[in-house]
């Protein structure tokens, strides 16, 4: 039996980290509470549970691949966010540290509704 992984299987599993760990970075910047210890128990169990171990078994070449894709998917969300920051004239590197972002200009409007992308720690959602 030949356990070498096919270039479309590694993409394949590189294409399945990438979605995860885009999804990973999506869930940690919009979550509502503070951060605790049982968020790093369900990342771990996500990343490495039995499900992910049964579709691609440990040392092997799909694992590595869904692992460089998970590193690509999680880092990319974060250098495509910061991208789109810096070309913004409205925002700053601030934004990332505090949600500081620039006044909208008078002919501006945010419409009733729309949902706050982040908030400062510890504050809760319905004073915002």
């Amino acid at each position: 039996m030949n356990d070498e992984a096919t270039l479309i299987q590694l993409l394949g599993a590189g294409g399945f980290g990438a979605v995860i760990g885009w999804y990973l970075f999506f869930l940690n910047r919009y979550r509502a509470g503070e951060v605790a210890l049982g968020d790093l128990v369900t990342v771990i169990a996500a990343l490495g549970g039995a499900a992910i171990l049964a579709l691609f078994p440990a040392k092997s070449d799909l694992f590595g691949a869904y692992g460089i894709g998970l590193a690509v998917g999680f880092f990319g969300y974060f250098l495509v966010l910061a991208g789109l920051v810096a070309r913004s004239g409205s925002f700053g590197a601030e934004w990332f540290l505090d949600g500081r972002r620039k006044q909208a200009a008078a002919d501006e409007v945010i419409p009733q509704g729309t949902a706050v992308t982040v908030r400062p720690m510890g504050e809760e959602r319905d004073a915002i």
